[in-house]
């Protein structure tokens, strides 16, 4: 069945679904019975493709380890007796099936890659919900000792005790450029002169 137009004869494809028939000028090969098809009947299940088992991968899942066996080589194999041989083989690990969950109390969001943070304080692991300190129950660890007793008492507080310690730290310092801080009264002489 050709394709075209009668100004370009090889232009495009007629569809070869039954019902169809319609020119497509980017058709579409099927991977299994190797006909031309449009848009709307490309997939396997719209021309109801006899061979669109032939390429695919099957798998079946275990409910004790929750690996997943591979059953396309294993033609008429039943799945059952598949997963007794997975079982019985040495594989099958019960420990493998427990997903990281975050441990905060009442939450089961399961921790992957994405919904991962590590608190900066503690160095929990839990999910994006409970990221911040106030969200878990945030064990803070002890500050290093080089630092003093006021600011060592409020470095794992909150940034506003922090904050406190180290201006109560400064024991009146200014932080200017020239270390002193001037207490004199600005002059009443203009710094500069008009002519």
């Amino acid at each position: 069945m050709g394709g075209g137009t009668e100004a370009f004869p090889d232009l495009g494809k007629h569809c070869q679904h039954l019902d169809c028939n319609q020119l497509d000028f980017l058709p579409f090969t099927c991977d299994g019975c190797h006909k031309v098809f449009c848009l709307e009947h490309r997939s396997f299940k719209s021309h109801s493709c006899p061979k669109s088992d032939d390429k695919s991968r099957k798998v079946v899942v275990c409910e004790t380890c929750s690996m997943a066996i591979e059953t396309t080589g294993y033609n008429g194999e039943d799945e059952k007796a598949i997963l007794e041989k997975h079982e019985k083989s040495g594989n099958c690990d019960p420990r493998k099936k427990k997903k990281p969950v975050c441990p905060v109390r009442r939450c089961k969001e399961v921790l992957t890659f994405s919904n991962t943070s590590t608190c900066k304080t503690c160095q929990m692991k839990v999910c994006l919900k409970h990221r911040f300190p106030a969200d878990h129950d945030c064990k803070r660890v002890a500050p290093p000792r080089s630092l003093s007793s006021s600011v060592a008492a409020a470095a794992g507080g909150r940034w506003t005790d922090r904050f406190l310690a180290a201006l109560a730290s400064r024991n009146g310092k200014d932080c200017a450029k020239n270390g002193s801080r001037s207490n004199s009264p600005p002059s009443s002489s203009p710094s500069v002169k008009v002519h």
